[in-house]
């Protein structure tokens, strides 16, 4: 009976350690299952941060080498930029200098135009005495105009040479118009004939009387009536009114224009 006690006890603490062990080994196999849990958890949450990681990674050199481009096309901009700059320095350095230049001549220009001015006044006063109220306003002009800041030097100039041009083309032209003369002393109403400056005639309105401008004496005198149809003909060819032909005009000898 003992023996069987015995044997029971022995079964049963056989029993208790073998269930233990299981115990224990259920145990262990549940820990290493949850912490491969964990490390599979913790592997993605790993993954996952490195996938971000490389997607920021990839943004940023992308980024990089678009700034890159950006530095390298600002960089050819400024060279080309500098070179700009660099011609417009050297524009700026001719434009000093020409206006340094233009300085000088303007003061150099504008008493030569004043002489000029004085040349075709004298010139006027000194020539046949045709279309004086027309020269002498256009000499006042001049005068006028050099005293005006809001014209340019060129324009002044040009302005003087055009009266230059214009005093050398009465030189050449058949001119018809009419004027109120002194003739004896006596303002009379006439038709002027100017032929360049070769001659300048009269003739009344009514034709009857006909003379011509004397440079010797200085003197409007009446000529002979073998030159009325001549020169109603060539007051006619002036004004338009018949077609050019020759006339015979008065003309003052070279011995006599001495």
């Amino acid at each position: 009976m003992r023996k069987q006690i015995q044997g029971l006890s022995v079964l049963l603490v056989a029993s208790v350690c073998a269930l233990t062990s299981a115990s224990y080994a259920a145990t262990t196999l549940d820990d290493i299952y949850q912490v491969a849990e964990q490390m599979n958890v913790a592997a993605k949450r790993s993954q996952s941060k490195i996938d971000a990681l490389t997607e920021e990674t990839r943004l940023l050199l992308n980024e990089y080498k678009t700034v890159l481009k950006e530095i390298e096309g600002l960089r050819v901009y400024n060279r080309q930029l500098e070179k700009q700059i660099a011609s417009q320095e050297e524009e700026m350095a001719q434009l000093t200098t020409s206006i340094d230049e233009v300085t000088v001549i303007e003061r150099q220009i504008t008493p030569l135009m004043i002489r000029m001015i004085d040349g075709v006044e004298q010139f006027v006063e000194l020539d046949l005495p045709f279309l004086l109220k027309e020269r002498r306003a256009r000499v006042s002009r001049l005068r006028d105009m050099m005293d005006r800041a809001d014209v340019a030097v060129s324009e002044k100039f040009s302005q003087v040479l055009r009266a230059y041009q214009i005093e050398n083309d009465y030189g050449r032209t058949l001119e018809a118009y009419s004027d109120t003369i002194s003739i004896a002393g006596v303002d009379r109403k006439v038709d002027v004939l100017k032929v360049g400056r070769i001659s300048l005639m009269y003739q009344t309105g009514d034709g009857e009387e006909t003379g011509r401008y004397n440079p010797e004496t200085g003197s409007w005198e009446e000529i002979d009536d073998s030159y009325q149809a001549s020169v109603r003909q060539g007051i006619r060819m002036a004004r338009q009114q018949a077609t050019t032909n020759l006339f015979s005009i008065p003309v003052t000898g070279a011995e006599a224009a001495r």
